[in-house]
């Protein structure tokens, strides 16, 4: 890889929906906290990529005491978490140079593997602009709000992961934008500069931690790779 290459790696999960006291991105998952499975990652690569840590302030020191704790020396910038994903990681924009490649990934998606990552980065290196997408095997409804269903096509329809990840010129302009409900993750903040974007294969293995029984999926995961 010939550009230089950032991460920038948003955990601002409070652990509300998985019923835990512990922030999910800090839970142990077989003896490591999800956060730092998924930051070594990006920090295993064959080509360097700069971390930068997006953390709610009130947990700053949490993660601080882990690296203490384990005597890690991770080489990678923390910055405070805004009030949505879209503030959080326009704050993680000031470490963003021009002419750079910039991945933004979900802080509790630990099972991203190396290749797929480095995949990803250079298909961004052609491209601009690239998410990672699977297709859905259920089959699916439209719920309107009356709460009636109807059949929708599920080949017309992809479930997007991270890391999205995109020429820096890109994301540092679409984060000027003001700040809109729509922007739900990276891709949609790019598109609202008219942007296009490709698709790239996703993994079923790459999966969100949120709620308990993802954890136990997690488990199963670690036990198989």
């Amino acid at each position: 890889m010939n550009k230089r290459c950032f991460a920038v790696i948003v955990a601002g999960g409070s652990g509300a929906r998985m019923g835990s006291e512990i922030p999910k991105q800090f839970l142990d998952l077989e003896g490591k906290p999800i956060i730092l499975r998924t930051v070594e990652a990006f920090l295993n690569l064959s080509f360097p990529v700069e971390v930068i840590l997006v953390l709610p302030s009130a947990y700053r020191e949490m993660w601080i005491d882990i690296c203490i704790g384990r005597n890690l020396n991770l080489q990678h910038h923390l910055v405070s978490g805004g009030i949505t994903r879209f503030h959080s990681v326009k704050n993680a924009m000031k470490y963003i140079t021009q002419g750079a490649l910039v991945a933004v990934h979900d802080g509790v998606r630990p099972f991203i593997s190396g290749e797929m990552i480095e995949s990803l980065y250079h298909l961004a290196d052609q491209t601009g602009a690239v998410i990672p997408v699977v297709r859905p095997v259920d089959s699916m409804r439209r719920v309107s709000e009356e709460g009636i269903g109807t059949y929708v096509k599920r080949e017309e329809y992809v479930m997007i992961q991270t890391p999205q990840v995109f020429h820096s010129d890109i994301l540092l302009k679409a984060y000027e934008q003001a700040y809109s409900p729509i922007f739900t993750d990276d891709a949609s903040v790019v598109e609202g500069t008219g942007t296009p974007l490709t698709l790239a294969e996703g993994s079923p293995l790459n999966i969100k931690i949120t709620r308990q029984e993802d954890m136990l999926m997690a488990r199963a995961i670690l036990s198989v790779f």
